[in-house]
């Protein structure tokens, strides 16, 4: 098994120098992804793909995506060639996660739809199909649905690798969708999924590959971790929307213990105190000591 590190960062519109200063050291330190929060109704936050691209530009390594893409508010065709062409600028760096909507009202303040949670379970899917249609050069795209429609677009650019679709889902449903389709399972924080759904949810995912003939291992699955990393061990329980608050062992242990008994393969921490030193913490005393405890 081959784990991936992390960690996610809010693109702060009078910050933004402190997120890219923290993307070079994520780099720097060897961590395979990077996630920026896509929240663009919020005042105070900038654009996500704006950010994504200049930390693309800052780094070598590091895989980047937007945790997660607000569907809702970025047409599928246009997502499609922005994504390509990150991928493209950074030799293959850019993965793609997506979320069906949650702010319902602040989208629809912007503009965007206000969509039950069927609809935006089906513009998901819709979305889905043409993203992957855009990335095929040489087809042209038509598509007829219910809440997307591309009229004989011409697709392409292709990406420089396989970009992965991984689904932000919370849902019964939205989770089926995601083994059924999907390339990953960014798991929401637990502000949105509690903790103790995490399991359930992960047979709900590979229940649904395996019914479409799919290898479930080959979904990503990406566990989003809140909390501080502290001096002293604390009592952990992963319970509702708790965040995880101990020391580097107790942070290793929780990590080893959701790769094995809870079958997730990638880890994203996000730090109640976002400065650095947190991120170093992270990266040297919480990887290694997760990786020393799945690997021995």
């Amino acid at each position: 098994m081959e784990y991936r590190f992390g960690v996610q960062v809010a693109p702060e519109a009078g910050g933004l120098d402190g997120v890219r200063a923290l993307a070079r050291v994520a780099d720097q330190e060897g961590l395979d992804l990077l996630g920026i929060q896509d929240h663009p109704y919020a005042a105070g936050l900038g654009d996500t793909m704006a950010v994504l691209a200049t930390v693309l530009a800052d780094t070598e390594r590091l895989r980047v995506f937007p945790d997660v893409a607000s569907l809702p508010l970025r047409g599928p065709a246009v997502l499609a060639k922005q994504a390509a062409t990150l991928d493209l600028l950074s030799g293959g760096r850019f993965e793609l996660a997506l979320g069906a909507g949650a702010f319902w009202p602040a989208i629809a303040a912007m503009g965007g739809p206000d969509r039950t949670a069927g609809e935006a379970l089906r513009a998901l899917e819709e979305a889905i199909e043409i993203i992957r249609a855009m990335w095929r050069p040489g087809e042209t795209v038509r598509a007829g649905g219910e809440h997307y429609t591309v009229k004989g677009v011409h697709a392409g650019p292709a990406p420089a690798h396989p970009v992965g679709i991984w689904i932000g889902s919370v849902g019964p449903k939205a989770l089926a969708l995601t083994g059924r389709i999907g390339d990953g399972w960014a798991a929401p924080i637990p502000h949105y999924l509690p903790y103790e759904r995490w399991r359930e949810s992960q047979d709900v995912i590979t229940r649904a590959a395996e019914d479409a003939g799919r290898d479930p291992s080959a979904i990503t699955r990406i566990a989003q971790l809140v909390g501080d990393i502290t001096e002293t061990p604390g009592t952990v329980r992963l319970r509702g929307e708790e965040p995880i608050r101990t020391d580097a062992a107790g942070w290793a242990r929780v990590l080893a213990d959701l790769a094995t008994e809870t079958g997730f393969d990638s880890f994203v921490y996000w730090p109640e105190d976002t400065g650095e030193t947190q991120l170093r913490r992270w990266t040297r005393e919480v990887v290694p000591a997760a990786l020393a405890l799945l690997t021995a």
